[in-house]
């Protein structure tokens, strides 16, 4: 009781002692003005003014970081404030880091920043980040002192004196304890390496704490993902001698594996338990298995992509993992969380693109429920375009608990390109010469042109395609292009003039129709050394035909995927033809991560050509294998042969196994790798028995690298031909490259 009276009073004495400000003086403020000090202390003429308000104006013109030391008094109804401002900072320099990408980075991460008050206390700050950053870097005895120059006018020039030192090398890595897993391996997990000579190209041989933080996380999720549920990476202890050497050293205990024993869901009984049946597929090839919680982030992501294309709103999961004895049991809840809408998707950084090209990838749209799921497989739609260097999302909480506000950021890139790729093969070589416009006047309309040269064929061609036509969300594509062909050994040359419009729309969910039409001309040229069958086709044909494709696609993200498959169906029908044909294609490709470091594809092609009433397949129809479905050979020199020339097949299959190792190079060389198989063949000739079938399945092996160059995107292919048949001609090496505008 005693407490509250005494509250009570003191309230009562500051109530009494209040005064009514009738004037306001500002003495002392050179830069700010009088007005903005009445402003940033939100200071009222005529109000009441106790010592609590006096205390909250001087904790709001500190709160400014503008002034260095504030006096306020109320005397007589005039409220007196003195301030002696702080000084600004005219410019920061870094002297001693020669990089000009290293010290802007730096600079950046400071809290004193130019055209700012110039706050003595944060220059220690200061001081200690910029020694962190360059011990993040291995320069673990970086000295930093500060130079200030002063001048008249209350600004000052801050100068941070930088002496590197020379980086800490890690002489040695180990690890002790129960470690159960065999160094070696161990060493494959972590970034950090010993410093070896030959590893002077590598920046994980230097003592850098990020990295070692990286470490212990790796080893934990490398340990979890065997079973070892609760492993500890018990202390990691580098000592730093002044020889600028460390042993690094990292205390491991394993702990228990354990095994998945048993997966239920714990289904709402507002929800229809048989939409999740499916799931005990997916169960069943876990339960047994050692733990790994990146098969249960698989489950959860499988659960997600069920609950969207059952088009069930709101719902959310969680999963309980119980242990008992070295056994896990995982519980996965599913329930109706809470009702979450769409508010406002805001976009940003398309400073060319116009905001429709990015707003007809969404699916998702403001009034719509939230769902993360399709704001993921957006921003993957997005990326897919090759339009922006990045795209970035963020969600928060909207005008309403139960809204979200969806933000956009992307970062443009040159669209344009130009490239040029040359071949080297067994015969001689090849040039291609391409010019090409992703994003035609900010409306993501594609413009390519490309040229083709090789000894024997000359071929170009212009195609646009509208990705988004008229608003729709249909694809539409017209394209022209002309092949000429001089084949003196042979005894013809050809022409073939194409010109084309086709759609793509999605029919059903995942479901794609894309029809075409397709005009073509062929002109065909014999002399007296070309076989009796070409001479049968000599002289002017012209074709109407039509094309349909039926496309399901089931991947996981249009953009890099790592799961999933996309299977398709084409068939070329004549609707009118001097020399008429029909074509029927199928592919298919299948998608899987094996880690976050792997990824595995395989495709499979199939096509075949027949000529209708009796008639041949014309030379200029004939399949052939592009470079895409057989590396390591020139493409249209493999297959049936009539004479010197390749004729093409009337038949071909095409299977591609690749391994794509998006993380085996640091991400600062920009360059991806990947392994390829490449199993194919071509053959038959309908239009003459004769001539050998070359019925011979081609195989090769090798490597591709994409490197984003100071000069421009550049792709190699290094290729060993395993199988072939002695008429083929090979390709051991083929790169291009390219610039963008």
């Amino acid at each position: 009781m005693f407490k509250y009276f005494i509250i009570f009073f003191f309230l009562q004495f500051l109530s009494l002692s209040a005064e009514i400000v009738k004037k306001i003086d500002v003495v002392g403020n050179d830069r700010i003005s009088a007005e903005t000090i009445k402003v940033y202390g939100e200071i009222t003429l005529g109000k009441d003014y106790s010592a609590f308000d006096i205390d909250t104006v001087l904790k709001n013109l500190y709160g400014t970081n503008f002034f260095n030391e504030i006096k306020i008094s109320l005397k007589q109804g005039i409220l007196n404030i003195q301030v002696e401002e702080y000084s600004i900072i005219n410019f920061i320099d870094l002297e001693g880091e020669k990089s000009t990408k290293i010290k802007k980075r730096v600079l950046e991460e400071l809290k004193l920043q130019p055209q700012e008050s110039f706050i003595e206390n944060k220059l220690n700050d200061d001081i200690s980040r910029i020694k962190k950053i360059y011990g993040s870097i291995g320069f673990n005895f970086a000295n930093v002192e500060a130079k200030i120059e002063r001048f008249d006018d209350k600004r000052v020039n801050l100068i941070y004196v930088l002496d590197k030192g020379n980086k800490t090398k890690i002489s040695e890595i180990s690890f002790i304890g129960e470690k159960k897993i065999k160094e070696k391996r161990l060493r494959d997990v972590i970034v950090s390496e010993e410093h070896k000579f030959w590893k002077f190209l590598s920046r994980n041989t230097s003592l850098n704490y990020n990295n070692i933080n990286l470490d212990k996380r790796l080893l934990i999720n490398y340990y979890k993902s065997l079973g070892y549920y609760d492993v500890q990476v018990i202390s990691n202890n580098a000592e730093v001698s002044r020889q600028n050497y460390t042993k690094l050293t990292y205390s491991i205990n394993a702990g228990t594996r354990y095994r998945v024993n048993k997966i239920s869901t714990n289904v709402s009984e507002a929800l229809d338990k048989k939409v999740f049946v499916d799931l005990e597929k997916n169960f069943l090839k876990i339960i047994g298995k050692y733990y790994s919680p990146f098969t249960v982030k698989k489950l959860l992501d499988q659960l997600d992509i069920l609950i969207a294309n059952n088009d069930l709103q709101f719902i959310e999961h969680s999963v309980n993992e119980i242990i008992e004895n070295n056994s896990i049991e995982l519980k996965i809840n599913i329930f109706e969380g809470k009702k979450k809408l769409v508010e406002r998707i805001n976009i940003a950084g398309n400073t060319v693109t116009d905001e429709s090209v990015i707003r007809s990838e969404l699916l998702l749209d403001e009034g719509d429920p939230f769902n993360n799921l399709k704001l993921e497989q957006s921003i993957a739609k997005i990326k897919a375009r090759n339009l922006f260097k990045e795209v970035k999302k963020e969600v928060s909480d909207g005008s309403k608990k139960d809204l979200k506000v969806v933000n956009i950021v992307v970062e443009e890139k040159p669209t344009g390109e130009i490239s040029a790729g040359a071949g080297v093969g067994t015969d001689g070589g090849s040039f291609s010469f391409q010019i090409s416009e992703n994003n035609w006047l900010g409306k993501g309309v594609s413009i390519s042109t490309n040229l083709e040269i090789s000894s024997e064929t000359f071929s170009g061609g212009l195609s646009v395609t509208d990705p988004n036509f008229n608003s729709t969300g249909n694809s539409v594509n017209y394209f022209v292009s002309n092949t000429s062909n001089d084949k003196p050994k042979a005894g013809y040359k050809n022409n073939l003039i194409s010109t084309g419009i086709g759609t793509t729309f999605e029919q059903y969910k995942n479901i794609y129709l894309a029809p075409s039409l397709a005009l073509n001309y062929d002109d065909l040229k014999v002399d007296s050394t070309a076989s009796s069958s070409l001479k049968k086709q000599k002289g002017t044909y012209t074709d109407l035909s039509f094309t349909y494709s039926v496309t399901a696609d089931k991947r996981d993200k249009v953009y890099a995927p790592t799961d999933g498959y996309i299977s398709s169906f084409t068939q070329a029908l004549p609707v009118y033809a001097d020399s008429p044909y029909v074509k029927n294609s199928a592919s298919f490709s299948k998608y899987k991560a094996f880690s976050k470091d792997a990824i595995g594809n395989v495709r499979l092609f199939g096509s075949a050509i027949h000529g209708l009433n009796d008639k041949d397949v014309r030379i200029s129809k004939r399949l052939g294998l592009p470079n895409s479905k057989l590396r390591g050979f020139q493409a249209g020199k493999v297959g049936p042969k009539d004479g010197t020339d390749y004729i093409g097949g009337n038949y071909m299959a095409a299977t591609n196994l690749e391994l794509s190792l998006p993380n085996l190079l640091p991400e600062s060389t920009k360059t991806d790798v990947g392994l390829f198989l490449d199993i194919a063949n071509l053959w038959k000739v309908d239009y003459d028995d004769l001539i050998d079938d070359s019925n011979k399945i081609r195989s090769s092996a090798g490597v591709t690298t994409s490197w984003g160059s100071p000069l421009g995107p550049m792709t190699f292919i290094f290729s060993q031909n395993i199988t072939k048949a002695s008429t083929d001609i090979t390709e051991s090496f083929k790169f291009k490259l390219g610039t963008s505008f």
